[in-house]
């Protein structure tokens, strides 16, 4: 009989992927845990592999859909019964214990009421407290009620949970009031009763109209926008560094090993300003009132991709050779474009750099990458003339745009900042002076 093999969960938070790949053809005899499909979860892609061994007797997907948890997926005809019930195994024990927390806002007394006492305390003991709960459906607690993956989520944007209104039964804390509370804050109002995005005009009435589903990439880069602009007081300043120099350096090492980019020796540069200006390289606490100053270097690299835009994250660059930088941009930037990026290569960034250079633009104001405090964005390279040596001569100039959070950095730190990076692309040598 064929096992109906519905979709796992994946990632935590993540409750829709898009099929990358289709790894088996109907008729192939699987083995356990052989891979089934590659999905794009968030930004990460990742392998389903089978909960049992058998042969494939339908493929209910195709690449590019959109695949709920829990939604079939394949057919497969073995012995393991369990591919069915394996998600419901897993899926439910987490609304048991999240119901479970839920009476310990009443008193400690009263759980074991009911167990010693149902015939007749129980309904005085389970009645009244509830009773206020319902009365105020939104609660502040000092205990908190909440999933594992809403306690993430709460962990990843920053947020203390015993600020948030919950609005879940009982008390339950839910995604939905981190979003809400986030949105309270962007537009400086409470935590509860904020209006969503109105709806859209049904445009079908004007004209012929195409939906197309967001991508899981989209979708994530959606998110991720969304709380880096209501989080972060953003100032953009502006910049140029003479690269005249650097281009013939970088365009004499052509076949001598890795290609040497503008965006490797910017990293490098970033590495070095990085250390002399340890705020860009922070986070800020709000909640504990702190500034945390990481003393490791991690930079994250945008790379443009047909399916939408991934910063995958080049770890320790102060540590690093531009030569070695190079290698490493290289190998990410290819493993971006392939969806082969693990999870782990998108998270650990302390600071981001974009390169429109090869697109073109003469400047441009980069989002920055929450929890970072900055981010630099480099433009198109143009000719211009440049008093030098009492004459005007051709030089080679980059625009910079260095995006920050107002509430670390000041615009005179912030001048520093970009001047110093500026200077390390106008004289290559120095960075390996400095570095």
């Amino acid at each position: 009989m064929a096992n109906e093999i519905k979709l796992p969960a994946l990632k935590e938070n993540v409750e829709v992927v898009e099929v990358n790949a289709i790894k088996v053809a109907v008729g192939d005899v699987v083995a356990k845990d052989q891979a089934l499909l590659e999905v794009q979860a968030d930004k990460a892609a990742l392998e389903v592999p089978s909960p049992l061994s058998g042969k494939v007797v339908q493929i209910l997907v195709k690449v590019g859909d959109q695949v709920k948890i829990g939604q079939p997926f394949i057919q497969i005809d073995g012995a393991g019964g369990s591919a069915a019930p394996a998600p419901k195994a897993e899926a439910k024990p987490a609304p048991a214990a999240a119901k479970a927390p839920a009476p310990s806002p009443v008193p400690s007394s009263a759980p074991p009421a009911p167990a010693t006492h149902a015939p007749t305390p129980a309904p005085v003991a389970v009645t009244t407290p509830p009773a206020p709960q319902a009365a105020a459906p939104v609660v502040f607690n000092t205990h908190v009620v909440a999933s594992p993956g809403t306690r993430r989520l709460a962990r990843e944007m920053g947020i203390d949970l015993t600020r948030v209104a919950a609005t879940g039964p009982g008390g339950r804390l839910t995604e939905d009031d981190l979003k809400n509370h986030v949105r309270a804050q962007a537009s400086g109002g409470g935590s509860s009763g904020v209006p969503s995005a109105p709806p859209l005009p049904r445009f079908e009435e004007l004209g012929p109209v195409e939906r197309q589903p967001l991508s899981a990439i989209r979708r994530a880069t959606a998110r991720q926008m969304a709380i880096a602009w209501s989080q972060i007081p953003h100032v953009t300043l502006d910049d140029v560094s003479d690269i005249t120099d650097l281009e013939a350096f970088r365009k004499s090492q052509d076949g001598k090993g890795p290609k040497l980019t503008v965006t490797a020796f910017a990293l490098k540069a970033l590495a070095i300003a990085l250390r002399e200006f340890p705020a860009f390289n922070s986070s800020l606490d709000l909640h504990n009132h702190h500034l945390v100053l990481k003393k490791f270097i991690n930079i994250g690299v945008a790379v443009d991709t047909e399916a939408g835009l991934l910063v995958p994250v080049v770890r320790d660059v102060d540590k690093k050779s531009v030569r070695h930088l190079a290698t490493d941009l290289t190998a990410i930037a290819e493993r971006a474009r392939a969806k082969k990026l693990d999870s782990s290569e998108l998270t650990g960034g302390t600071f981001t750099l974009t390169n429109l250079g090869g697109i073109g633009s003469t400047g441009f104001t980069p989002i920055v990458n929450w929890p970072e405090v900055a981010i630099l964005g480099l433009s198109r390279g143009r000719l211009e003339p440049v008093w030098k040596n009492g004459a005007f001569v051709p030089r080679l100039m980059v625009p910079l745009s260095l995006s920050f959070d107002h509430r670390v950095i000041d615009g005179a730190a912030a001048g520093r900042f970009t001047r110093r990076v500026a200077d390390l692309l106008e004289n290559p040598l120095s960075m390996l002076v400095d570095a």
